[in-house]
């Protein structure tokens, strides 16, 4: 097993990543001195197949917990959800003392989580991530929230978990398409941190998606590591934490132009990605060979790289931008490239280079 700190005072905790974890659950959950009732949250896919494994573990360690099913997908990331989630923990007389289970995907994990943050004014939580993208992404840091229908991510607090415990084995009953769209957020981290860790993507992609257990272990570790890092210098998100938006602002906008349904999360980005390397290459100097390489390692992981919108759908881009919780004074902000392992951010670019990026 390994484990990766997250140092931030006395809201540190820890990530624990390896395999057959989630028998484990339990036993972790104790070593936190949590009170006795507990709220397992998770989803309508998730729940089938891992509830009942969490759940006996809980209750094997002398917790009195309950579970709370809510849709699968980000539709579930509403405000209606938590309305209905806060019925259920008062009426099973959910305390101060008592804490959350946040059992699924990065949907999950931010709803539960700011479920955990605003109920009784903080209540203890510990994330379970079972998706790639939420063990390398989602459930680390502390951001928590739900979407309105002007945005992604518009209500929510920063909010850390108590634990973060990543099982390996849940990644393996993932959907293809799902494992890819993790991989969005691992090739991220090689872009604006890490440029050995990109080109041991490139190396390693066939091992990837046939889930290589040393791969996996050490891409899971290694971007936890570099989120780790990051949040440690800038937990609110007032400069470096930008960083992680790369790639985020166009595709947080396809997220919500398209209602939240047709792209998965990681593909959103993963067109975003693409579109701020151009961007990068058109404003900081990003070598062509290196949007080639952005591109090429994209399409290798059988991710979406570009998308055709008509002027409609354009203009509806744009605005959506526009709503991006990182627009200071009316203007969108980007996390660009001046070479693969280095970024800035807070970069405004000019409306052209934006409709250019995405063709």
């Amino acid at each position: 097993m390994r484990t990766v700190k997250v140092p931030l005072g006395d809201r540190s905790y820890s990530i624990k990543i390896g395999n057959e974890l989630l028998p484990n659950l339990g036993k972790e959950c104790r070593r936190l001195k949590l009170g006795t009732r507990c709220a397992l949250i998770t989803d309508r896919k998730v729940g089938p197949i891992y509830s009942k494994t969490a759940m006996s573990s809980l209750r094997k360690s002398g917790f009195e917990p309950i579970e709370i099913r809510v849709p699968a997908g980000e539709t579930a990331k509403s405000l209606k959800t938590i309305q209905s989630s806060y019925d259920k923990l008062a009426k099973h007389r959910i305390e101060r003392s008592s804490f959350i289970v946040a059992l699924g995907g990065g949907v999950v994990g931010d709803m539960a989580g700011f479920l955990a943050a605003s109920y009784l004014r903080g209540i203890g939580f510990v994330q379970v991530p079972t998706t790639l993208l939420s063990q390398v992404d989602s459930s680390v840091g502390g951001k928590v929230g739900v979407n309105l229908k002007a945005g992604k991510n518009l209500v929510g607090a920063f909010y850390q978990p108590r634990l973060v415990l990543c099982d390996l084995n849940t990644i393996k009953t993932l959907p293809k398409r799902e494992l890819r769209a993790g991989l969005a957020e691992v090739i991220k981290y090689g872009i604006i941190e890490d440029s050995k860790l990109f080109q041991r993507i490139e190396r390693k992609m066939s091992n990837l998606l046939s889930l290589d257990t040393i791969e996996m272990a050490y891409i899971v570790a290694r971007s936890c590591q570099i989120k780790a890092k990051i949040v440690e210098q800038d937990e609110t998100e007032n400069g470096l934490r930008a960083i992680l938006n790369y790639g985020h602002t166009i595709g947080h906008a396809l997220e919500a132009i398209s209602s939240y349904g047709k792209f998965l999360h990681g593909e959103a980005i993963s067109i975003g990605q693409v579109a701020a390397s151009k961007i990068s290459r058109d404003l900081l100097g990003l070598s062509q060979s290196e949007v080639d390489r952005i591109e090429a390692l994209f399409t290798a992981a059988g991710l979406p790289t570009k998308i055709n919108l008509s002027k409609n759908e354009m203009k509806k881009l744009l605005a959506a931008m526009k709503l991006d919780k990182k627009v200071t004074d009316g203007k969108v902000n980007f996390v660009l490239a001046s070479t693969i392992g280095k970024v800035s951010f807070g970069i405004e670019s000019p409306e052209a280079n934006i409709k250019a990026s995405l063709t």
